[in-house]
């Protein structure tokens, strides 16, 4: 069976367009050398548009040197006409071919204006995405409401072991010492006007109403966020998540809700350990160093403690629970493909997630303070 013998590429101007080329024969490997003799031919000012439509072979070869002859001219892609079944082989080129080395970073305001407002519009495009992907995730735990055999017990339950009881022994051990800490602090200025025993007052309110949540909404954010973004990168990476599609299952239900959904409930509890954690260590301080036995520390809890502080902290952790599990999984189902994206995004999560958490508590305590709460 013989082989027909490459054509040669033909470039020919179009007498009633000056300015526009017209391109046949073959386009590819075989011909390159042809191809580049055939566009040296042709200067930058005198080409306005190509018409490739009766190109009738075209490679990856054929498309990079008209992507070259095009940046040479000075044409946009837009400049480009070709057939129906060349489109999609040109734009993959063209994708690739647009991935150079970055420029060197230029100083100067404008150059420093141009990166923040940058920076600002990739910001404002996160918020929208986390924002929609809020919406999505409401609308499809409706959907469990409604069936619930969409729920996957199993691996909540799994989430929950991970996110909660794995977590406790660490949010225990921090917000104990957390609370020794503030006792030492507040008693080393309250003991200056005779006010030691005010130190039970100060760590009763500051970790019933923040740190107790703060403190495990930030361990579970540099946790639990970064486990979940690199859990469900890699499965983007391995091409998991297309195929869960290509079964026909929603990923928003197989990965993204077990994980919330263990937030959701794991958070408020781990928060509770949390406050009674930083609660026990001011009083090992009361009793070891500032002379407050344990009964007397336990009385004036007892007598100045309030519930409303209690409700105000655990007002939070939802909120933070949602936040944290939003974040975690939308950054993994971000991700690119690579090894490198997955870093990426787990960082980005990280550093989103524990900063929408301070910002979040911030406002919040301006606002129940406004309230008289």
């Amino acid at each position: 069976m013989s082989v027909a013998a490459p054509q040669a590429p033909s470039i020919s101007v179009d007498p009633n367009d000056g300015g526009r080329l017209r391109l046949g024969g073959h386009w590819t490997l075989d011909t390159a050398e042809n191809v580049a003799e055939v566009l040296r031919s042709k200067q930058a000012g005198e080409v306005t548009s190509v018409d490739a439509s009766a190109v009738e072979r075209l490679d990856s070869a054929g498309v990079l040197q008209l992507l070259r002859f095009a940046s040479r001219c000075g044409l946009d892609y837009d400049a480009f006409t070709f057939r129906d079944d060349h489109h999609a082989l040109v734009a993959a080129i063209e994708d690739v071919a647009d991935e150079r080395p970055k420029r060197k970073r230029e100083y100067g305001v404008a150059a420093a204006l141009a990166r923040l407002g940058r920076a600002v519009s990739g910001n404002w495009d996160e918020i929208i995405a986390l924002v929609s992907f809020l919406g999505e995730n409401l609308v499809k735990l409706g959907r469990v409401l409604v069936q619930p055999r969409r729920l996957r017990l199993t691996a909540t339950v799994h989430h929950m072991e991970q996110v909660g009881l794995d977590a406790v022994p660490l949010v225990a051990l921090l917000s104990y010492l957390v609370g020794a800490v503030i006792a030492f602090l507040g008693a080393t200025i309250l003991a200056n006007f005779g006010a030691t025993i005010l130190v039970v007052e100060l760590v009763n309110i500051a970790f019933l109403r923040e740190f107790g949540v703060l403190l495990t909404a930030i361990l579970l954010a540099g946790r639990t966020a970064s486990a979940f973004t690199a859990q469900i990168g890699a499965m983007v990476s391995r091409e998991e998540v297309d195929a869960i599609r290509t079964l026909g299952l929603d990923p928003i239900d197989l990965l993204v809700i077990p994980r919330v959904l263990a937030l959701l409930i794991m958070l408020p509890l781990l928060t509770f350990i949390a406050m009674i954690a930083g609660l026990l260590g001011g009083v090992s301080v009361g009793a070891f160093s500032l002379d407050i036995p344990p009964q007397a520390y336990y009385a004036r809890m007892h007598d100045t403690i309030e519930l409303r502080h209690v409700l105000v902290g655990m007002s939070k952790a939802p909120i933070f629970a949602i936040v944290i599990g939003l974040i975690g999984c939308l950054e993994g189902l971000q991700v690119q493909g690579t090894a490198q994206s997955v870093g990426e995004r787990t960082t980005s999560s990280v550093v989103q997630t524990i900063s929408l958490v301070i910002v979040i508590d911030a406002l919040a305590a301006i606002w129940f303070m406004h309230m008289g709460w």
